[in-house]
């Protein structure tokens, strides 16, 4: 936590720079001391809102989680979306690149760490997917090939040119270049067709998936899709995993298997387009959702209960997976709180623990960043990392064995 009381400052400005160093000193201990009382808090009581998992039969996590106020700091690009990091090697020195997206349209941020950001400028992916796009995760290979994932906006055609609310799906791009240019590869995971629900109070979306994050399991093997899907049917609703076989990370169209029925599921191809000039069109399989919506996000009365906007990283002092969440209360998306929820392993769903409540109330797109120069990120962290909310960060998590 060294990082929290170095400051830079010249010899002519001596005098100022003991004076700043004291007061940095001060709020250093101030947060050993806070991170001390939660830790004694921790030890005789559970984080979090009432604790279902007994009744439901899920994985009881040993892990737990405090927030511990700090001093304020955000990315220096606006989001309105996960926003991933990524280190690379530039000139002999290691380089944090965090993407964010706002309105549709994916940034790059450079420096050698979460405090040394400097300014965000725009990417451009080409061809551009039609309508908006939000670049949520990001995986580099070995080679120093990077490859994106975004969540793509556009109207619902099955609601008729009049309405524009969304139906969102998800797709790939890839760069080689440190994400300052994307190739975009093609849209990877959409709802089934004509699962809208054109009559939705919902203020956003009719339909559609989104919303989500992605990482590399750690044998490399498969990518793993953590999505919030919106469709008219409510089993249907809530947070979704799929998986693509990293081997395919270069032409995934049609390579995602969704998790549905207790398996997974591939998309089939419509054999009804015999033009091999054309794209191959595929329609996805509703998913069976790890954490299923309680009450739907499209019911008249406009209140609704369901999980979205999972965020997951490994964490590499608890040894496990950890998802932050959002928790909807009503069609205008209004967050009840912030949820967490642990898992060993990836490739069984039913292994993440039942979520408990972080943070009431708070704002949307939490997620954890890994303080360690060269590998902490959004999908890497350590025993103590900062916590994030749309882009902005008031609490260190402190995760407890």
């Amino acid at each position: 936590m060294a990082h929290l009381i170095r400051r830079v400052r010249s010899r002519e400005d001596s005098s100022a720079s003991s004076a700043s160093a004291f007061a940095d000193l001060f709020h250093f201990l101030f947060q050993c001391s806070a991170i001390a009382l939660a830790i004694l808090l921790a030890s005789t009581t559970e984080v979090g809102g009432v604790d279902r998992a007994e009744s439901q039969g899920r994985y009881q996590p040993n892990p737990k989680a405090v927030l511990i106020p700090a001093r304020g700091m955000g990315f220096t690009g606006y989001a309105d979306s996960n926003s991933p990091g990524v280190w690379a090697e530039i000139r002999g020195r290691m380089i944090l690149h965090v993407l964010t997206s706002i309105d549709g349209s994916p940034s790059r941020a450079l420096g050698l760490g979460l405090t040394s950001l400097g300014p965000s400028r725009k990417v451009t992916i080409e061809p551009w997917p039609s309508g908006g796009n939000w670049l949520e995760a990001v995986i580099a290979d070995d080679d120093g090939v990077w490859y994106g994932y975004y969540h793509n906006e556009r109207p619902s055609t099955f609601c008729g040119e009049e309405l524009q609310r969304m139906a969102p799906r998800i797709g790939a791009v890839r760069s080689f270049d440190l994400g300052r240019t994307w190739e975009d590869l093609g849209t990877i995971i959409e709802a089934p067709p004509e699962t809208d629900e054109c009559a939705s109070p919902n203020v956003y979306f009719v339909g559609g998936v989104g919303d989500f994050s992605v990482i590399l399991d750690r044998d490399k093997l498969d990518l793993y899709f953590f999505y919030s899907q919106y469709v008219g049917w409510m089993p249907s609703q809530g947070v979704a995993i799929a998986r693509l076989p990293w081997a395919d990370r270069n032409e995934p169209v049609g390579k995602v298997t969704i998790y549905a029925d207790g398996g997974w599921t591939s998309p089939t191809a419509d054999e009804s387009i015999v033009d091999e000039t054309q794209p191959a069109r595929w329609t996805y399989p509703h998913a069976l959702p790890v954490f299923p919506a309680s009450h739907s996000w499209h019911d008249p009365d406009g209140i609704v209960d369901a999980y979205w906007g999972p965020s997951v990283h490994w964490n590499t002092y608890l040894k496990q997976y950890v998802m932050l969440l959002n928790r909807a209360k009503d069609s205008q998306w209004t967050q009840q709180g912030v949820y967490i929820s642990y898992a060993k392993k990836l490739n069984d769903p039913k292994a993440w623990s039942q979520p408990r409540r972080l943070l009431s109330g708070g704002r949307w797109y939490p997620q954890v960043f890994g303080l360690e120069t060269g590998s902490g990120t959004d999908k890497t962290a350590g025993e103590v990392a900062r916590f994030f909310m749309s882009g902005y960060s008031e609490y260190l998590i402190q995760f407890l064995r």
